[in-house]
């Protein structure tokens, strides 16, 4: 019997060993998401805003406002990659299924393809790689902060 007790506590660590690391390489991977903990995890959440606050702040900060109108503007090659690639796909798909669910699950899967494909194409055209959007993104909520109060 005491055997058995030796292999489950020997089981119970190793698995609880495979847990904390897994947990450790996933909070490393999202580790960007601390930078907004303090305004998602508020007692009273921030109000909403409206496009000219965001235009107000893009005006008043000279370092991190073109580059949060930069990454606004990336926005819309993503929705045009999205509606593109939803129809498309969901085309294709109705053509050769005549399938609703099949038409369905294609719109849904090629708008993913498409956002993402069209976020890469805004990445190199405007440039995206070279700019720190979260930063200007956590200044944007703390300015949003300092105003709202």
């Amino acid at each position: 019997m005491g055997d058995s007790k030796t292999v489950s506590a020997a089981t119970d660590s190793f698995i609880g060993g495979y847990v904390d690391g897994f947990k450790g390489f996933w909070a490393e991977k999202v580790s960007f998401l601390e930078n907004y903990t303090r305004f998602t995890k508020r007692d009273k959440a921030l109000p909403s805003w409206s496009s000219s606050d965001v235009e107000e702040f893009i005006a008043s900060d000279p370092v991190h406002g073109p580059t949060l109108k930069t990454a606004r503007e990336a926005v819309n090659f993503g929705l045009a990659g999205t509606v593109v690639g939803a129809v498309s796909t969901a085309a294709f798909a109705w053509k050769y299924s005549k399938s609703p669910h099949g038409a369905a699950l294609s719109f849904l899967g090629g708008g993913v393809f498409g956002w993402t494909f069209g976020q890469e194409i805004a990445n190199h055209t405007l440039q995206l790689y070279k700019l720190d959007t979260m930063a200007a993104q956590v200044k944007f909520m703390e300015w949003w902060e300092r105003k709202s109060q």
